[in-house]
């Protein structure tokens, strides 16, 4: 469809180009200029996507006409450019599609007709743990040990990228998928082959299986995270059902003092946007200090948006842009499209360019940052670095260091000190890691100048830290070897131990025993420091409660000082002269942080590291699989099995939705509960159920590897959902970990047990829950582990957008409680049976603007009504639900049963 007369031929270098103009929509009435730039990105995906049945001339206007006060009510379609995935999703959105393939020839069809219909990537990030630190043959025995752990499960994927069309690998120990994303995937502006030959041009766009797809907002290019489901959906053709979103201005002006980092920004924004709210909006930086930022201080910006809460944080696309391109080894083609086409459509950022209409404003001055951390549980508890003690303090009041300790001041002489020592507070893990730093040359030199200064006095970290560097891709290490930083941080114990996602998603690897058993046997409070963007309690490590993120030169300082309630004021400790070292003593100066830059980052480098980067190195290569159209499932695999989500399927859904009585209750949740609660993550316990289930199909302890590596096989993902250890559930009060209540006999158990005793029963189950119910990564275990469990609903005083989308991908109900309600104010205790009333009913006029249900709550004679909103929240919604889910709904399309 072309409402508008929208499809013109431009011109750029030798070439001609189909784009959709914006234009066309200024000639039809519309202030298109008014928009914010992300929307224009939006408006410009309908415009070239209209055909009159996922977008129509209706949706195109209600965005053209966005009134920036409204409330959401508007829904359109989203057809991303692409896809990225990393491996721990990925692997499991791989595995969904291998299903889906044996699905479709068990229903009649065609099992190639399964395949991503947009360009899909997938970085293999997330394996990759860090168990050997400290030493020149790190990454080396990481390496052969993630094989090890792993090679079934990149056999899979050598299977898919052979099998399925339109799908590629980027090998382990190459980088996190969000840098390989920034420095190298990337088009900026996407270019397709149409089929008469021409070529048409539009803006790069993704959705990607990590919230922190969002880094590459820093590059003007829009995409967020969502969950698996959602991906596979639209890896298969599907678009996005959004509404048209709020858009939040952030206005910059000055620019960074001395001494503050973009870490520190960040830090600063990030608090700043959750107490605003911007939950479901996005968040679009404009104002004179943008041109301030270098491009990669953007991408930091952009990388926290999950923890401020945005669906996404956008910088537009300006010179800032196209430098990077060329530095990045972009080739001058593609640079000089990337600047006509977006100057050609009005979207190309100038200091002339006036400011956008945004539904509400923040301003922040630059030179007002100061050095910070976050901690030490949630990433939006910033604390000046003077006030990072009170932050411990005030979070753990018992744990209290004596004064004897050198955690207590972090005077003591080096080698000195001794791992018994160590008193609460104690850094025992000390990790530059996570895509939201290491991606940023400044802080990585800074690190590096710091870890300079500190051989040259002679200061070495505690013996109880244990240091890893973790480099986002390996033109890091090239920049660090060429400025000579590396060896320094190798003498201070940051060697690197490999590429890839590590410490902040807790592939922290164990503990020195020593440490483990002064932590255990004097019950210590230890802390962690990384330069990541995820501190939520039980990620990092199950032996650290208190965990901080901070930039990754404060990183190397906090390892140096060996406690996280030194005062870096004060001195760090003392160097081999037995003088005072402070903070300032080894701390560089922009100016030096400069030169370094200019003299070590290069384009050449760049275009070095990413010249073969499909091909892997040998031991990716020594990984042989046969083609074939459907994967050959092995029964005894421990890592990659057929999931049952098409077990029974028909092949048109049901006519009538079932209603949802008699559902117990399986946890009573408070407020804050995280994927991380509920999604199994981190290592898996030789006592949990997982542990059970591994032991029984033959495999040792020391090879169960972490649940991330095992979302491939939905017998150990289950048995994982809803067990983190610092879970509370308040139907087993004053207790922690995966624990519920049956309550047909009162047992105590794990809630994968009492689940499947309730399966077994008969018996559908529902979870009530606080606040912002499903906060933190897009993890799609989170609901697939929700619905194996049996869990027919989820009633919540509120939702994170990317969970509650996920639960109706794997249909789940999710309802909320009317405002002034909730598990407390109606005094529900979580030993009633609850239904659901007239849901059957209710269905029949759809969902979308928030129908009201009466849920009722049973317990023996006494029955308590309460009225919540169903959060199916459009009719594609509402499509997936009714089949089952999304994956259901595809298959069911791609037969033409749906």
């Amino acid at each position: 469809m072309n409402s508008f007369n929208a499809r013109a031929t431009f011109r750029c270098g030798d070439s001609d180009y189909t784009i959709w103009r914006l234009d066309a929509l200024e000639k039809a009435g519309y202030n298109v200029g008014r928009l914010p730039f992300s929307l224009r990105i939006l408006l410009e995906n309908l415009l070239r996507t209209e055909d009159n049945l996922s977008v129509t001339k209706e949706d195109v206007e209600a965005l053209a006409k966005w009134d920036p006060k409204a409330d959401p009510s508007d829904e359109i379609s989203f057809t991303p450019a692409r896809v990225l995935l990393q491996d721990f999703t990925g692997v499991p959105c791989v595995v969904d599609l291998a299903a889906m393939r044996e699905a479709m020839t068990n229903l009649g069809g065609d099992a190639k007709r399964i395949n991503p219909l947009q360009p899909v990537e997938l970085v293999i990030d997330h394996s990759f743990q860090v168990d050997a630190f400290g030493s020149a043959a790190a990454m080396e025995i990481n390496t052969e040990l993630e094989f090890e752990r792993n090679s079934e499960r990149y056999a899979f994927l050598k299977w898919g990228q052979i099998a399925l069309d339109n799908f590629k690998v980027v090998p382990p120990n190459t980088g996190i998928c969000h840098q390989v994303n920034l420095e190298y995937l990337a088009r900026s502006v996407f270019v397709r082959a149409m089929d008469d030959g021409s070529k048409l041009a539009y803006p790069d766009s993704l959705v990607g299986t990590d919230s922190h797809t969002t880094m590459i907002n820093g590059l003007g290019v829009l995409g967020w995270g969502v969950g698996g489901i959602e991906a596979e959906a639209a890896m298969l053709g599907q678009p996005v059902s959004m509404l048209i979103p709020q858009v939040i201005g952030f206005k910059l002006i000055g620019q960074l003092r001395e001494g503050a980092t973009s870490t520190d920004l960040v830090l600063r924004v990030t608090e700043m946007l959750r107490k605003k709210g911007v939950v479901g909006k996005f968040v679009e930086f404009f104002g004179e200090g943008v041109r301030t930022l270098p491009l990669a201080d953007r991408a930091t910006i952009g990388n926290m948006a999950p923890e401020y809460g945005a669906t996404c944080g956008i910088f537009p696309v300006d010179e800032i842009t196209l430098r990077y391109l060329r530095l990045t080894g972009r080739p001058e083609w593609q640079v000089e499209l990337v600047e006509k086409y977006f100057t050609e459509q009005g979207m190309f950022y100038t200091a002339s360019s006036p400011d956008p209409e945004f539904t509400d404003t923040l301003e922040l001055d630059l030179s007002t940052v100061e050095p910070s951390v976050a901690g030490p549980k949630r990433p939006q508890d910033r604390a000046t670095l003077s006030e990072a003690r009170k932050t411990f303090e005030s979070a753990f009041p018992d744990a209290k260091p004596t004064k004897s300790s050198s955690g207590s001041g972090g005077t003591a002489v080096m080698e000195r000190t001794t791992i018994e020592e160590m008193t609460h507070g104690a850094v025992v893990i000390a990790s530059i890691t996570s895509c939201t730093n290491t991606s940023n040359p400044s802080v990585m030199i800074a690190a590096g100048l710091v870890a300079r200064n500190a051989v040259r006095l002679g200061i070495q970290p505690k013996p109880w830290v244990k240091t890893s560097l973790a480099p986002g891709s390996k033109v890091v290490t090239e920049y660090l070897q060429k400025a000579g930083l590396l060896d320094d941080l190798d003498q201070i114990g940051f060697n690197v131990v490999g590429y890839g996602c590590a410490t902040c998603i807790g592939n922290s690897g164990p503990l020195p025993d020593e440490v483990s058993k002064q932590i255990t046997d004097r019950d210590l409070v230890a802390a962690s420091v990384l330069s990541g963007n995820r501190n939520f309690e039980g990620r990092i490590h199950q032996e650290v409660r208190a965990n901080y993120l901070m930039s990754p030169p404060l990183v190397v300082a906090y390892a140096l000082a060996g406690s996280i309630l030194t005062d870096l004021g004060k001195a760090l400790g003392k160097d081999r002269d037995g003088n005072d070292v402070f903070l300032k003593d080894v701390w560089p100066t922009q100016a030096e942080v400069a030169a370094v830059i200019e003299a070590s980052v290069s384009r050449d480098l760049y275009m070095k590291c990413y010249a073969d980067v499909y091909k892997g190195g040998e031991k990716w290569a020594e990984i042989s699989v046969a083609g074939s159209e459907t994967f050959g499932w092995d029964d005894a695999s421990t890592y990659v099995k057929n999931p049952p989500y098409f077990e029974g399927m028909a092949a048109h859904a049901p006519s009538r939705f079932n209603e949802l009585t008699g559902m117990k209750c399986l946890a009573m949740l408070g407020d804050s509960i995280t994927t991380d609660h509920i999604s199994p993550a981190g290592s898996i316990k030789l006592s949990s159920p997982a542990g059970s289930y591994l032991t029984a199909h033959g495999v040792d302890a020391k090879m169960f590897n972490s649940y991330g590596s095992r979302r491939g096989n939905h017998e150990v993902m289950v048995r994982g959902t809803f067990a983190n250890i610092r879970l509370r559930n308040e139907l087993v009060p004053g207790t922690e970990g995966g624990f519920t209540v049956y309550f047909p006999t009162n047992e105590k158990t794990t809630i994968y047990d009492a689940a499947m005793q309730y399966k077994q029963d008969g018996t559908p189950l529902i979870i009530v829950a606080g606040k912002e119910y499903g906060s933190g990564s897009s993890r799609d275990w989170a609901a697939k582990g929700t619905f194996m469990l049996g869990i027919k609903a989820v009633v919540a005083e509120s939702f994170e957008r990317i969970h509650r989308s996920n639960l109706i991908g794997m249909g789940v109900l999710p309802l909320e409680f009317l405002p002034g309600d909730g598990r407390q104010n109606l005094s529900l205790t979580g030993d009633e049976t609850y239904d659901i009333v007239g849901l059957a009913d209710a269905a029949a006029g759809g969902f979308e603007g928030g129908r009201i249900l009466d849920v009722r709550a049973t317990k023996g004679d006494q029955v308590t009504t309460f009225k919540a909103k169903v959060r199916i929240d459009t009719p594609q919604e509402l499509l997936y639900y009714k089949n089952g889910g999304i994956l259901q709904f595809v298959l069911r399309q791609l037969i033409g049963t749906a």
